[in-house]
């Protein structure tokens, strides 16, 4: 079995086992649906959503604000660009406003591959671009740019009503933004 570190009540480390197989049915159980709950009051989200493959971003900006909305959001602010690779400097722009800071920045986008590596080039570009953001300004920025091989499997992430990644980017953004308020407490 793997193992894994734990530090331990006298403040040592600890090392665990754990069994994979059981340790992810663990994880499957909680839904991040289930963990979601009610933001409280000032918080504000940005999204930000290319509009290059639209069809699916525009599935995965609805899934989105729905579940922020459901969690009580009522301020999202939605920026459209014109594809993935404009995503990190309308996020950068966003994460240095500071009068009224956003709590959480989704950042949208499919790119398909074809048969350049072109669509790998623009992946790893808006992936470094969106780490450093996040560190740079404090801000968590949620990477939902997805690199698929094709159609199929855009539909499967994006149009799907079971599982849905702007579902899934609302839920992580929630919950850093709840993170990240507990920490400007200490």
């Amino acid at each position: 079995m793997p193992l894994t570190l734990q530090e331990s009540r006298c403040g040592k480390p600890n090392w665990v086992r754990y069994n994979v197989k059981s340790l992810n049915r663990e994880m499957l159980k909680r839904s991040p649906r289930s963990r979601r709950k009610a933001v409280r009051p000032g918080v504000r989200f940005a999204i930000v959503a290319s509009n290059y493959n639209q069809r699916y971003v525009d599935a995965m900006l609805r899934a989105a604000k729905a579940t922020l909305v459901r969690a009580g959001a009522r301020e999202i602010k939605v920026v459209r660009v014109p594809g993935a690779f404009e995503i990190p400097v309308v996020a950068a722009k966003l994460a240095a406003y500071t009068k009224r800071p956003f709590s959480a920045i989704i950042c949208l986008g499919v790119i398909l591959r074809g048969e350049t590596t072109h669509a790998q080039h623009i992946g790893e570009a808006v992936s470094q671009a969106l780490v450093h953001i996040q560190v740079a300004h404090h801000v968590p920025v949620i990477h939902e740019v997805l690199l698929l091989e094709n159609e199929a499997q855009a539909k499967a992430r994006c149009m799907s009503k079971t599982h849905n990644r702007g579902d899934e980017a609302a839920g992580t953004a929630l919950e850093m933004a709840r993170t990240l308020g507990a920490l400007s407490t200490l």
